[in-house]
């Protein structure tokens, strides 16, 4: 039985792209590390952490912890702030006001802190969450199962008694990792013959296919 449905944030709730791949190149730009949107966008969904050391290490640029530091607050600055170029993806308001008050419902992000509790005020999101878990709040990004794991104990319901809902391979992975079930949207930067390849329980198009949603959680 599900007792709590658990969002992913970048790329399921809201298009986030072009706000992550922004911040994250203007603080690679102040090292001399320049690379491609793509490089950026095919690792959204791990962190910024993740996305930092890997554009440094594509480069050769060699860094310590204190530049790294600077860094990812930079980055993680930039993104906060980034209201105008976020969308919330149609259908996701809508889902989540069909879910409010009938089942747990929280958010599992690879964005630390200070980006989801900015976003979240701004685009007047936080009723509808009774937990948050942010990347910082973990020990290790997606596709490990730290972050959904660490929602589940915040919830105080077992793994396999939550569903998540993910846009990327990697948090496909990491919540079946965790025990959990999947519902994949391909809204993010994985392709839907990629999400397929994950077999998640259920796959649906887009979050405006409400019904499927709602059915899949509330009869199994």
């Amino acid at each position: 039985m599900i007792k709590a449905v658990i969002f992913d944030w970048d790329g399921t709730l809201a298009d986030t792209r072009q706000a992550i791949v922004q911040a994250s190149k203007k603080a690679l730009s102040s090292v001399g590390c320049n690379v491609e949107d793509n490089f950026i966008a095919s690792r959204i969904g791990t962190g910024t952490r993740t996305i930092l050391k890997d554009a440094l290490d594509s480069e050769n640029i060699n860094y310590d912890d204190k530049l790294f530091d600077k860094l990812s607050n930079q980055k993680d600055e930039i993104q906060s702030k980034s209201f105008e170029i976020i969308r919330i993806f149609d259908g996701s308001v809508e889902l989540l006001e069909e879910l409010n008050g009938k089942i747990a419902v929280a958010v599992s992000s690879m964005s630390v802190r200070k980006v989801v509790d900015s976003l979240f005020n701004h685009f007047n999101l936080n009723h509808y969450f009774s937990v948050t878990v942010a990347a910082n709040e973990v020990s290790k990004p997606k596709p490990n199962p730290d972050v959904f794991l660490a929602t589940a104990k915040k919830l105080g319901i077992n793994p396999n008694n939550c569903v998540v809902v993910e846009d990327s391979t990697y948090g496909v992975e990491s919540a079946q990792r965790a025990g959990m079930k999947v519902i994949a949207v391909p809204s993010g930067t994985s392709t839907k013959e990629e999400l397929l390849a994950k077999k998640p329980d259920l796959f649906v198009e887009s979050l405006k296919e409400k019904e499927k949603i709602m059915d899949f959680i509330f009869n199994n």
